[in-house]
């Protein structure tokens, strides 16, 4: 007898999927001698520290949610509450945001265009391939309960 499976089925760690547009980015421009931002590089710099510290902020910030609830925030692993306050009570993935403002500020600080472009198919693909598979686990797990919150709160900005 098989159970069900306790998780959303996620079909890559979402760090790992940032990570590697970032990086697959980064490649192409590289190999396809991309132009320079046109910035100063302590302007770039300053930006690029910007853009990562406000998304570590944002992280941990989101990530305390689930402490405070006692869930693990991995979507491979079971989930035993909603965290619905915080930062969830303004964005249903305010973890994805995170990573999104630190692939800015990575993108900036490789001085890449072309990192920077794959950000919208990445989140497409986070989109797609992890939240829309969290949603319907979570819908499934506590029904009416996660039917209020998603009607209250969006699911991006």
């Amino acid at each position: 007898m098989t159970t069900p499976r306790d998780n959303p089925g996620v079909l890559a760690p979402p760090p790992l999927i940032f990570l590697g547009f970032l990086l697959i980015g980064w490649g192409i421009g590289h190999l396809a001698n991309e132009p320079s931002m046109g910035l100063a590089t302590d302007v770039r710099r300053g930006l690029a520290f910007a853009f990562v510290i406000a998304g570590l902020v944002t992280e941990m910030t989101a990530l305390g949610g689930f402490r405070r609830v006692g869930t693990s925030p991995e979507p491979w692993k079971p989930t035993t509450a909603l965290v619905t306050g915080g930062l969830y009570r303004f964005s249903r993935n305010p973890i994805y945001i995170g990573f999104t403002l630190i692939y800015v500020g990575f993108a900036i600080a490789m001085d890449s265009w072309a990192a920077l472009a794959l950000l919208l198919p990445c989140l497409v693909v986070i989109d797609r391939a992890v939240v829309l598979r969290e949603e319907a686990y979570l819908a499934g797990k506590f029904g009416a309960e996660w039917d209020a919150y998603a009607s209250k709160v969006r699911r991006w900005l």
